[in-house]
């Protein structure tokens, strides 16, 4: 069989293992010299990027339809055929790679990568991660399905979540309700696949010598810039400059409400008691508003989008069967992204599209980077990409810029965005913290109702009130690490929208200044891709990457400074 690779990965979507053979056999008899390495690197990374974007079309089908069972079958193929196979090939070349002592010019970071998961890897993790990925479909299934009767009509929580926008107190409190406790129908279903994927999680960080799962995760998503005290300190300085901040927006908010207390179908709907912003009717209109705003903040972001319309990489509608959330992926092979979301008019869905815009800006912007572990970014800095966009589209949301709104409803578009920031930094910490509980006392955390003191616990230190009465959900709010996706699917991944957090809005805080030069700055640093460090990432973009006290007080003063600005 020829070693020439194929043109496009479509042909390679039914394909047996022999057929990736030939190619691996290739690389593998190849005798590397520094005049030749240039080349080899680039017909593994195109050999790797086509198997990728397999794995992203049958991966990508799932989402779009859960009950979609060839395309589950092709997943799970995929994943125990495909997937395993060139796992274990690829270790066999980094070695080849990293003993011949040769590299391409602009290659540092990546070797750093490439060291780390030689040093990793283990044969016996391969089914383990496979059934890792198993498990987590099977949670999308049971999210997935979870409907409710509302006005005579099935609809999923999220068709149901924009009640929580409505002024009828009474109403939200009934849809909140109905939410809550068709979530808690599936908490026996829910916590036997925590009980599976922990197992699981913890017979990989034995297989690999690690102390714990933590430990595997932390070199697994190449953390060489930070480490677990990190992330401690990080919880400590939240608890410290932002929960006071998040205390005192909530007061205005019960005073604002005319309320005793604040309940928790009180905590979205308007304080001033406006309707609910109604930012699009479809998704069509969605897209089609974001495509001008994008276009408002740069053209060549305009352009980017344009792209995205024309190809049809966009499935933005919320429909039964559907995979909960919203993600960017990549066609890693043709170097354009794909934006998949749930859209169901509210304002929260303009966020969303803007959010993931912005990741796949960064597909873009990096596509020109030679090999794909050049454009494997850290987590941490993809996150700035997606944030910052919606910091730096924020003025152009006004309908004279083709955007949604008046100038009044932009503002309050605004605030609430801002608002949320904050209050979003005390939740991401009791999803990282409890995390970090978990992996780390893993024998206690296979004990569901351990977890739901653990998560309890958490909660009253970051996002517990005297402002909000929680009484009568205990059982709901206990639960509440069932509803994160995160932990199920990427675990560990979410303090990165933290520290990313803090990126973007430094980058919004130099736009303030010189919007030009901003943007030029955060192009500049997303067409790095991941080939630096996090720190040198973050300065290209005209940030530091800095999570302590002194970092958070910055944004949450500048924060309140426009807030005030906009009020």
């Amino acid at each position: 069989m020829s070693s020439i690779l194929p043109k496009d990965s479509s042909q390679m979507k039914d394909w047996s293992w022999d057929n990736y053979i030939p190619f691996f056999d290739y690389l593998e008899d190849f005798n590397l010299t520094l005049e030749n390495v240039s080349d080899w690197m680039k017909y593994w990374s195109d050999l790797s990027e086509l198997i990728g974007e397999v794995g992203t079309s049958v991966y990508v089908a799932t989402t779009v339809d859960t009950a979609d069972e060839e395309a589950k079958s092709r997943f799970h193929k995929f994943l125990e055929e495909i997937s395993e196979n060139a796992s274990s090939r690829n270790q066999e070349l980094k070695i080849k790679f990293l003993k011949s002592e040769v590299s391409p010019e602009n290659f540092v970071i990546p070797l750093r990568g490439m060291k780390s998961e030689v040093d990793l890897f283990s044969e016996k993790n391969l089914p383990l991660l496979t059934s890792d990925a198993k498990l987590s479909k099977e949670y999308d299934a049971i999210i997935g399905s979870q409907t409710v009767k509302w006005d005579d009509e099935e609809v999923t929580l999220t068709q149901l979540s924009p009640v929580m926008l409505e002024t009828d107190r009474d109403k939200r409190e009934k849809a909140w309700k109905l939410a809550a406790n068709r979530r808690i129908e599936d908490r026996k279903s829910i916590n036997e696949i925590w009980e599976k994927v922990l197992k699981i999680r913890m017979s990989i960080a034995k297989n690999s010598g690690h102390e714990d799962y933590r430990a595997w995760r932390w070199e697994y998503l190449k953390r060489f810039d930070y480490t677990p005290d990190d992330c401690l300190t990080f919880h400590n300085s939240i608890e410290k400059v932002i929960v006071p901040l998040a205390d005192k927006l909530l007061k205005n908010r019960k005073e604002a409400m005319g309320l005793d207390k604040l309940k928790p179908w009180d905590l979205s709907v308007d304080i001033f008691g406006r309707e609910a912003l109604a930012p699009f009717k479809d998704a069509e209109e969605l897209e089609e508003r974001c495509h001008s705003i994008f276009n408002s903040v740069d053209p060549e972001l305009g352009k980017h989008f344009h792209i995205m319309r024309e190809k049809k990489l966009l499935d933005l509608g919320n429909r039964k069967g559907k995979a909960p959330g919203g993600y960017c992926t990549e066609y890693p092979f043709q170097r354009l992204p794909f934006i998949f979301m749930n859209a169901v008019g509210t304002h929260s869905d303009v966020q969303t599209m803007i959010h993931e815009g912005g990741h796949a800006f960064h597909v873009f912007e990096s596509a020109d980077l030679p090999y794909s572990s050049q454009r494997d970014v850290g987590m941490e800095f993809a996150e700035v990409a997606s944030m910052a966009m919606e910091l730096l589209a924020s003025p152009f949301l006004t309908e004279k810029d083709g955007g949604f709104y008046t100038k009044e409803d932009s503002a309050r578009a605004r605030i609430e965005h801002l608002e949320k920031i904050i209050m979003f930094w005390p939740y991401m910490a009791v999803v990282d913290a409890f995390q970090h509980w978990a992996y780390t006392n893993p024998v206690k955390a296979l004990n569901s109702d351990n977890c739901d003191s653990e998560w309890t616990k958490l909660w009253k230190r970051f996002q517990m009130s005297e402002h909000i009465d929680y009484s009568g959900c205990e059982d709901i709010i206990a639960t509440g690490w069932h509803n994160k996706l995160h932990i199920y699917h990427v675990p560990f991944y979410y303090v990165e929208y933290g520290m990313a957090q803090l990126g973007s809005i430094q980058i919004w805080g130099n736009s303030l200044k010189n919007e030009k030069k901003a943007i030029q700055d955060y192009r500049k640093a997303l067409s790095l891709g991941g080939n630096a460090t996090l720190p040198e990432l973050y300065e290209a973009a005209g940030a530091k990457f800095s999570f302590d006290d002194k970092t958070l007080e910055y944004a949450a003063d500048l924060i309140e400074e426009q807030i005030k600005d906009l009020s």
